[in-house]
């Protein structure tokens, strides 16, 4: 092991002792770091430049500009720490996602209890950066995305807060570690020789018909049902949702069944269920999966699909650590 790593994984170790992850962070006084920039260094530099010359020619006026600038370095010290303190970052929500996809997370900005905001924000993670306002007594929502790779839970790294503001000579900067993750589900994979759902009375096949039955009326959307049975035509007429009723059901019932494959690693596995399952859910037939020790009943809908693309990502991972049972 190298010298830089043993410094990384020593750095973080202290990080995650003096900044433990959190759902809501505040920026107080143990969290902030401050150091000089590369024009503030300049400034630096300048001044002693200054100073050595007012000594020299023992100029009064040099004397006196010399001060008042390190005067405002000091002012500045207190003002670029200051635009940080008492910010208030809190993680909302994340989206689910496929991998290689992006998930978004929602955070929350809130001003601390002062008289000004905070300015010139910046939120850094690998792949999203974001230069934020906050005002008082106004919270700010933004998304940031963030990259994924394989199912199960991902954690997002450490977000970098930093701000350089009011003059750009002081870099005040902080990490929090949000206690927030996102739910990837498998890749999903058609494969032309795996076998088909099985309906109810154990016939392969999905069925692409519409079920035309005879209909019987309407009622009332209600969450979940097939966009196939909405009456789109009243809603352009400017009439309430309605779902169509047919004498007859007009969806198959399948089952999803992991004993249905009989080659396939456990990955190949569920990402050939997870496509069955969206290829079912786009029909708007109900369906069910059937895991080993885990069952979820046919329906339909969002709500159902969410359900068993989570089964499917989380199967064999246990959600506190993240890593797969052996």
């Amino acid at each position: 092991m190298g010298i830089r790593e043993r410094l990384n994984r020593i750095t973080l170790r202290w990080l995650s002792r003096r900044l433990p992850p959190a759902r809501s962070i505040t920026l107080e006084q143990r969290r902030l770091f401050i150091f000089p920039t590369s024009a503030g260094f300049l400034f630096i530099a300048t001044l002693f430049i200054m100073l050595l010359t007012a000594i020299n020619y023992q100029n009064n006026l040099t004397y006196g500009l010399t001060f008042w600038l390190a005067m405002l370095f000091i002012v500045a010290v207190h003002y670029t720490h200051g635009n940080l303190m008492g910010l208030t970052i809190t993680a909302v929500s994340a989206e689910p996602v496929f991998p290689g996809q992006q998930s978004g997370f929602t955070l929350r900005l809130k001003a601390g209890g002062k008289r000004s905001g905070h300015y010139t924000v910046y939120l850094e993670w690998p792949d999203a950066q974001q230069v934020v306002d906050v005002s008082v007594g106004q919270d700010t929502t933004i998304t940031l995305y963030q990259s994924v790779a394989g199912r199960g839970w991902f954690h997002p790294p450490r977000l970098r807060i930093e701000s350089v503001y009011p003059l750009g000579l002081l870099r005040c900067w902080s990490y929090a570690q949000l206690d927030v993750q996102a739910l990837v589900y498998p890749k999903p994979l058609p494969a032309s020789d795996t076998p088909l759902p099985r309906n109810d009375d154990g016939v392969g096949g999905v069925s692409d018909s519409r079920g035309l039955d005879d209909l019987a009326g309407f009622r009332a959307y209600r969450a979940g049902d097939s966009p196939r049975h909405i009456d789109w035509r009243a809603l352009a007429r400017g009439q309430s949702l309605l779902t169509r009723l047919y004498s007859e059901p007009s969806s198959e019932e399948h089952w999803l069944d992991w004993e249905d494959f009989d080659a396939g690693s456990v990955e190949q596995r569920l990402s050939w269920l997870c496509w069955r399952a969206l290829r079912l859910d786009a029909s708007g037939d109900k369906f069910g999966l059937r895991l080993p020790g885990k069952e979820v009943p046919q329906s339909s809908g969002d709500r159902h699909r969410e359900q068993v693309l989570r089964e499917l990502s989380l199967y064999g991972i246990t959600s506190d650590s993240g890593e797969v049972v052996s």
